[in-house]
């Protein structure tokens, strides 16, 4: 599949005006991670976000004197990062592959750009990304509350 495919049959996009895809595509590469990468750690540059076509990343945190404590998994379907979308552009959690994922990832910058320069899909992708925000900070409120609660 091309990542326009992909991203054609993508959750994250349904409803998304059919012109818009193309744009975004100039922005996209197809990527697998094996079992075990680490794609990011919390306080690093976030320059990349992906779309999930297949497989599972775990999101993680670290907490200082037990290390990385996992927050929730995605998978196919699944949005990974949003920190690219907000200043100052750091990744607020970590992730790592957990089976053999292929994504569809995007330039942060290029895509930022993109928003600036359309409203319509700026608003759309905002949206959508801030749906992704509250399920994090939802996932980690329920995570937190099986850690101390």
């Amino acid at each position: 599949m091309t990542p326009l495919d992909v991203l054609r049959e993508h959750p994250f996009l349904t409803g998304l005006p059919p012109e818009c895809l193309p744009r975004l595509t100039g922005y996209a590469r197809p990527v697998v991670w094996h079992p075990g990468h680490r794609v990011f750690r919390a306080g690093q540059p976030a320059e990349r976000f992906w779309l999930l076509s297949g497989g599972a990343v775990a999101l993680d945190f670290p907490v200082p004197g037990r290390g990385d404590i996992g927050i929730e998994t995605i998978g196919a379907g699944g949005v990974l990062g949003w920190s690219w979308i907000f200043p100052p552009y750091r990744w607020q959690f970590g992730a790592v592959a957990v089976r053999r994922t292929t994504t569809v990832e995007f330039s942060a910058e290029g895509v930022r750009r993109l928003i600036e320069s359309d409203d319509a899909l700026g608003r759309q992708l905002t949206l959508r990304l801030m749906a992704v925000v509250v399920d994090r900070l939802q996932a980690s409120r329920g995570r937190l509350l099986e850690l101390y609660g």
